[in-house]
């Protein structure tokens, strides 16, 4: 093999690997603060709140279990602006 296909076969190889990496999710409920306005205050969706939601629907069950929390990510206006961003909460399978 010659070096220069060696090299491009090794890039592949470590660039390929680094795209099957998944990020562990850290559970905050403040990671949804872009979301607070969208969500209380009835403001147009935001590209901010949808990434923030869509990187916290692992955790979305943790919230709805927590009593503090429940009332928010439970809320009529926070089901719609989740179903905007196409993250849906399944309460009975939580």
């Amino acid at each position: 093999m010659k070096k220069g296909s060696c090299f491009v076969a090794i890039f592949l190889v470590f660039f390929l690997s680094e795209l099957l990496v998944t990020e562990a999710v850290t559970c905050s409920f403040t990671e949804l603060i872009p979301c607070v306005g969208v969500i209380t205050l009835s403001q147009p969706p935001s590209l901010a709140c949808c990434i923030k939601l869509r990187k916290q629907k692992p955790c979305l069950c943790g919230y709805l279990k927590n009593p503090s929390l429940k009332p928010y990510v439970n809320s009529p206006n926070a089901q719609k602006v989740a179903k905007t961003y196409g993250v849906y909460l399944s309460t009975p399978s939580c």
